[in-house]
């Protein structure tokens, strides 16, 4: 298999490959403070890019029911949550 055919097969490893060899030469593009603001781009971009992703990975007959359940949970807890008055 030739390089260029191994490196579009397996191009996630070269990918973090680069990334990691590009925090080695520049390592202060990623400390706090830096360019990057990883104390904001880790903890909140990040974060909701996952979950993100894995709502858009769901079935939709998953979701849907999962939704619709919410829904009633949250209505009746709303309606229902008033016994002390």
């Amino acid at each position: 298999m030739r390089l260029l055919e191994r490196m579009r097969k397996d191009w996630f490893m070269v990918g973090i490959v680069l990334a990691i060899a590009g925090a080695k030469l520049e390592p202060s593009i990623g400390v706090n403070g830096g360019p990057l603001k990883p104390e904001i781009t880790v903890s909140y971009i990040a974060v909701a890019t996952i979950f993100f992703n894995s709502g858009l990975s769901l079935k939709t007959e998953f979701a849907d029911s999962r939704l619709h359940a919410s829904a009633c949970v949250f209505c009746s807890d709303f309606n229902q949550g008033r016994w002390w008055k």
